[in-house]
């Protein structure tokens, strides 16, 4: 089957899309990517799901106004990636505005911003959406969702193999080896902590909203890296938590960044370019110390994807972080930076429509697997895939 993933992810800088085709073991299939697009949400539009995602009140019908604008974006990436149609299905993840994990008795929820049936209609085609909920109704946390997508799409090799994601938030898959005692453990994962998020709005603030990112890196290249700090924050409650975790801009996000900006400047680091640098180092500590002290297998190898991957200082640090591991891109596997998201919501619509659950209840802390999504059918008689 041809499926159509879209994904925008914690940066809510725009929209990855590829165009799969899928076949063969439901857990072990035999893919092929076809096409892939990017598109950037406007300057307008993305500056509102920020703030948005950081709780700055809005009315309803701004909320209405939000979710009509993403749905469009969503089906331009469809097109720009599928122009000739061929996609039989459409697994669209939305645009997250809050992620609740549950905590104190309380169940987690998480919002997803789309409008379903206005998606499918202009893309005419079916779309499975809301992924988190099924997993958040037994008791998980709703995220990570692409362990066991990541363990499908990349298989298994002679050790422990991680799949590190650089997006807003860096979230790590640990898959267990092909061979040996530990062939049997369950794919493992969860959400570390920032990757880009505090990043990107240090560097919106610093320019005063002329950039989205540091391109490379260059600007945390010329600043100082406060390593005390740093050693500091690692010691906080959510790194020291064990998995199952997950975590978004509701914590890592505008307040949080004031916070730790205060914290560099009363250490002596108060330019931008030593903020950056920090920041940037933090991202890859947080991964570092979470493979280190967990009571899962050290992997021996690191496939790094997501946005982050492109900035040389932050995988620089991970490199140096992370001795004894090797470091190597996801593209090696035919998966591009801003396509390994993309690519595992398409597999969990194609997994949907099978019937295959799609959760690892050893990731999220579910109770039980479950098939993931809502299926939106576009108005007319005969709808459905093909």
């Amino acid at each position: 089957m041809r499926v159509l993933g879209l994904m925008s992810g914690t940066s809510a800088d725009g929209v990855d899309a590829v165009l799969a085709e899928f076949e063969g073991p439901q857990h072990q299939p035999r893919w092929r990517l076809l096409e892939r697009a990017s598109l950037s949400y406007p300057d307008k539009l993305a500056a509102a799901l920020i703030a948005a995602g950081q709780g700055r009140p809005h009315t309803t019908a701004e909320l209405l106004d939000l979710a009509e604008a993403v749905t469009e974006a969503q089906a331009e990436a469809a097109r720009a990636c599928d122009p000739q149609g061929r996609a039989q299905l459409v697994g669209c993840h939305g645009q997250t505005l809050w992620h609740r994990p549950p905590a104190d008795q309380r169940r987690g929820a998480s919002w997803q911003l789309l409008q379903p049936p206005l998606l499918a209609t202009l893309l005419d085609r079916p779309v499975v959406f809301d992924f988190r909920a099924a997993d958040l109704a037994l008791g998980g946390q709703g995220a990570p969702l692409v362990p066991l997508a990541d363990a499908a799409l990349v298989g298994r090799t002679g050790g422990w193999r991680a799949v590190l994601n650089l997006g807003g938030i860096a979230n790590l898959t640990l898959i267990p080896p092909a061979t040996g005692p530990d062939r049997q453990h369950p794919v493992l994962g969860w959400d570390c902590g920032p990757a880009n998020s505090l990043v990107d709005l240090a560097v919106a603030q610093f320019s005063d909203g002329d950039l989205r990112f540091d391109a490379d890196g260059a600007w945390a290249r010329r600043g100082r890296i406060c390593e005390p700090l740093i050693q500091r924050w690692l010691q906080e409650a959510y790194f020291l938590e064990s998995p199952p975790k997950s975590t978004g801009r509701e914590l890592f996000g505008q307040g949080d960044l004031k916070r730790r900006l205060t914290e560099l400047h009363q250490n002596g680091h108060s330019e931008p370019a030593d903020a950056l640098a920090s920041l940037t180092a933090f991202s890859a500590a947080v991964v570092a110390q979470d493979l280190a002290r967990g009571p899962w297998p050290r992997p021996v190898e690191l496939l790094v994807a997501g946005g982050g991957a492109r900035n040389t200082m932050l995988i620089e640090q991970l490199r140096h972080r992370c001795l004894g591991i090797g470091l190597r891109p996801l593209a090696d596997f035919g998966i591009g930076d801003t396509d390994r998201e993309a690519l595992a919501f398409a597999l969990l619509a194609w997994w949907h429509m099978l019937g295959v659950p799609g959760n690892a209840p050893a990731v999220t802390g579910a109770k039980r697997a479950a098939v993931l999504g809502v299926l939106a059918l576009p108005p007319g008689p005969g709808a459905g895939p093909a």
